[in-house]
């Protein structure tokens, strides 16, 4: 019994020890895609980041916004020509963890409580 206890508490320590990889740096320039669902149907957004712009290509429409990086890992996106109240305000992004060609990122407006998750793959 006691092994028993000592292996569970042997494996928690390990697994909380765990770290998720961040490599941030790798993500702030380039070409990306994201997938997601709305309406039930799969929607791809294809943007192109530099270090200050982001431009956004959707269903036959672009957009661009601006970029401030607060740190390695976190951003915030404004649209630099907003067509209505809502697209005036500003997005804070956080990449979470990096892998290869792949981030798994977290956004919201600007000091809002609820977040949502994404996935987004650089093509280049």
């Amino acid at each position: 019994m006691k092994q028993i206890a000592f292996i569970f508490f042997l494996s928690i320590c390990i697994t909380s020890c765990y770290q998720q990889s961040r490599d941030c740096d790798n993500f702030h320039i380039g070409t990306f895609e994201f997938e997601t669902y709305l309406d039930g149907e799969l929607a791809k957004t294809k943007f192109i980041r530099t270090e200050s712009i982001e431009i956004d290509y959707f269903r036959g429409k672009s957009d661009t916004s601006s970029i401030r990086w607060i740190n390695d890992c976190e951003y915030i996106v404004q649209k630099i020509h907003p067509k209505n109240m809502a697209e005036q305000k500003a997005i804070h992004m956080k990449i979470l963890t990096t892998d290869k060609n792949t981030y798994t990122f977290e956004y919201g407006l600007v000091g809002a409580a609820n977040k949502q998750r994404g996935t987004a793959k650089k093509i280049k």
